[in-house]
C-alpha cells in the first residue's frame, strides 16, 4: 500500500471547537406533575443570534429562565460560559450570573417613578460600582443606540410602549452582558411599534451581540438568526441553520407551525426593513 507523501513540514493538527457560551443538556423541569421541560439539548455559541420558535406553551420561555436561573430543572445540566447554574448556591454567585446575562422581559418592568437616564444607571451604580459621572456616559450612549436620545429626563409613563421597551434593551446593554435574553419582547406592542424594537435588536445582533431571543417574528427570526430551534410540548422538535429551518424544514410539525406563522409575518417584515433602511 503506498502511503501519502510528507512534505516535511509540521503536521497539520484540528483547532478545536470553543466551547458553547451557553449549554443545555438534557434538560427536564416540571412543575408539580406538569412536565414544562423533556429533555432539551440547546447551545448559543459566542456571537450567534439563536431564535426559539413554537407555540405559545411549549417551553420557549422556560428555557430562558433556567439559563439565568431563575428556575432549576430537575435534572440536567445549564451551563453559562463554564459555569454550572445549577450548583450555584450563594446569591452572590447568582448576582455574578446575571451580570453576565441580560434579560429583556415582555413587560418592560421599568421604575416608573425614575426618569429613563436613573433607569439606566441604577444597576450601574449600585451592583457594578460605577461612577455616577461614567454610568450617566455610559446611559447617554446606549440611548442614542437606540434612537432615544432626546428622552434621557423623560419619565416611562410618558414613552410609548415600543419606546419602554428600547429603553428596557438599553438598560440590559448597560450591564455589559456577555448574552442577552429577549423573551418576546413584541408581543405586547402595537403593530406601528414592534419595527422599532425590532431594528433595535437587528442593530446588535449586526455589531456581534451574543442574543437569544424567544420570538413569533417569523421573518425577523429568518433574517436575523444563525440557528433556529423549533419547540413543542416542552421538546426540541428540530433545530438547525436558519435559511434551511425556513426554507426546508424537515420535519412535518415544523412545515405546518411555519406554514401558519408565515401568514401574518409579512407585516412586521415590512416595518422592520423600512426603519432599517431608512436610518
Amino acid at each position: 500500500m503506498l502511503l501519502p507523501e510528507h512534505s516535511g513540514g509540521p503536521a497539520l493538527s484540528a483547532v478545536p471547537t470553543p466551547a458553547p457560551l451557553v449549554a443545555l443538556r438534557d434538560v427536564h423541569l416540571a412543575f408539580g406533575g406538569n412536565a414544562v421541560l423533556k429533555g432539551i439539548d440547546l447551545e448559543v455559541r459566542r456571537g450567534q443570534a439563536v431564535s426559539i420558535i413554537g407555540p405559545s406553551g411549549s417551553g420557549k420561555s422556560t428555557i430562558l429562565r433556567c439559563i439565568t436561573g431563575l428556575l432549576a430543572p430537575q435534572q440536567g445540566t445549564v451551563t453559562v460560559g463554564g459555569v454550572a447554574v445549577r450548583d450555584l448556591r450563594s446569591e452572590a454567585e447568582r448576582i455574578a450570573l446575571r451580570k453576565r446575562v441580560g434579560f429583556v422581559f415582555q413587560q418592560y418592568n421599568l421604575f416608573p417613578h425614575l426618569t429613563v437616564l436613573q433607569n439606566l444607571t441604577i444597576a450601574p451604580l449600585r451592583v457594578l460600582g460605577r461612577g455616577r459621572a461614567e454610568a450617566e456616559a455610559t446611559a447617554i450612549e446606549l440611548l442614542r443606540k437606540v434612537r432615544l436620545a432626546d428622552k434621557a429626563g423623560a419619565y416611562p409613563g410618558e414613552l410609548s410602549g415600543g419606546q419602554q421597551q428600547r429603553v428596557a434593551i438599553a438598560r440590559a446593554l448597560a450591564m455589559e452582558p456577555e448574552l442577552i435574553l429577549f423573551d418576546e419582547v413584541t408581543s405586547a406592542l402595537d403593530p406601528e411599534t414592534v419595527g422599532e424594537v425590532l431594528n433595535v435588536i437587528g442593530d446588535l445582533v449586526a455589531e456581534g451581540l451574543t442574543c437569544l431571543l424567544v420570538t413569533h417574528e417569523m421573518r425577523f427570526a429568518e433574517e436575523i438568526s444563525d440557528e433556529v430551534y423549533f419547540t413543542e410540548s416542552g421538546r426540541i422538535v428540530e433545530h438547525g441553520p436558519a435559511r434551511r429551518i425556513f426554507s426546508e424544514p424537515r420535519s412535518e410539525r415544523t412545515r405546518a407551525f411555519l406554514n401558519r406563522a408565515l401568514g401574518a409575518a409579512p407585516r412586521v417584515a415590512a416595518a422592520f426593513d423600512k426603519l432599517r433602511f431608512a436610518v
